[in-house]
């Protein structure tokens, strides 16, 4: 992989860590951020400025086709993370999301093809594949869009994937399974549960707790991100980032209490709970494909991920930037 890269959603949990994994293996990183009259790199400001100051920030939007172009000029590598994710929000606003998630990805492949950019990998997300019909789910099983959002990525899956039959373009999807861990937004389950407990609420408010999730820390997902990318075997191809195994959001919530305030309980907020037919009751990942394909293997068990993202959440300048006493949708 050369050595030019270019991270969009750079701003973002995922592709802030992306952008530092990057960084601490030599590579020449180009951040588009999301234009603000702030000038908020959003949690790249949080780097240390020696880090900073060795990225070349790019303000603009990824819903513009021209932006996008000028950004992605004299890269050899994209890696398109920029999106909207809440699926909440989806419910109420779902324009948005396929301006941003397919429209978007749709400006980053044209670009990629008028610039002739060597690889270009486009993020997925395992809410494709809607609750499983089998265990673990590898990347032939059916998709299926439950909420606004995932049905938008799966228009961008599919359009990442027509531009590599119809172009022969380089392109890989790349396709985390729940990532956690430091900077994550509140609308996680994972930030929503350590920040409740850590501001002293007794009652801890949740939706389903039933369903089950394939929590990823997320230094083993950006890893997976560049393992791929290193390898010519991943081009053409849809690969999972995955632990293979899965904890229902209820045991989640316990052990996350017990670790942190042990006398506070679980309570149903009506508020959080998602439509029947919307809810994802069950994901579990196949990592076969990506341990074939590449050298990557996650180096994070539960355990070490949930005790590095308390720590982050425990320090007061982090923990001040949530609101942990609203839903966050």
């Amino acid at each position: 992989m050369s050595r030019k890269v270019l991270v969009t959603g750079a701003d973002g949990f995922i592709g802030s860590h992306l952008v530092e994994h990057l960084l601490d293996h030599g590579y020449d990183v180009k951040a588009f951020v999301l234009y603000n009259s702030f000038n908020s790199y959003g949690w790249l400001d949080t780097l240390a400025p020696e880090k900073l100051k060795a990225i070349e920030i790019f303000s603009g939007d990824i819903r513009d086709p021209n932006g996008t172009r000028v950004a992605m000029e004299g890269i050899d590598t994209v890696f398109h993370l920029a999106a909207l994710i809440a699926i909440p929000y989806s419910y109420h606003s779902p324009d948005s999301y396929v301006d941003v998630n397919i429209k978007g990805t749709l400006n980053v492949l044209q670009a990629a093809r008028l610039l002739k950019t060597k690889r270009v990998l486009v993020t997925s997300t395992s809410e494709v594949y809607g609750t499983a019909q089998y265990v673990p789910i590898d990347e032939k099983h059916p998709y299926q869009g439950q909420s606004p959002y995932s049905a938008s990525k799966i228009g961008a899956d599919r359009m990442a994937e027509s531009f590599f039959r119809s172009f022969e373009m380089p392109i890989t999807i790349v396709r985390p399974f729940n990532t956690y861990g430091p900077r994550q937004s509140a609308r996680a389950v994972i930030p929503t549960i350590i920040t409740q407990l850590l501001n002293g609420v007794n009652e801890v408010k949740l939706g389903d707790i039933s369903p089950t999730r394939d929590l990823l820390f997320v230094k083993d997902t950006v890893n997976g991100f560049l393992k791929i990318a290193l390898s010519e075997r991943t081009i053409g191809e849809e690969i999972n980032i995955a632990t293979q195994q899965e904890i229902s959001v209820g045991d989640l919530a316990q052990k996350l209490i017990d670790k942190i305030r042990p006398e506070a309980k679980i309570i149903c907020d009506e508020v959080r709970l998602r439509p029947e037919k919307s809810e994802v009751k069950r994901l579990l990942g196949s990592n076969e494909k990506i341990k074939n394909l590449t050298d990557w293997i996650p180096q994070y068990d539960l355990e070490v991920g949930l005790a590095e993202t308390i720590a982050w959440f425990s320090e007061q300048q982090n923990l001040s930037t949530y609101k942990h006493n609203i839903y966050n949708i």
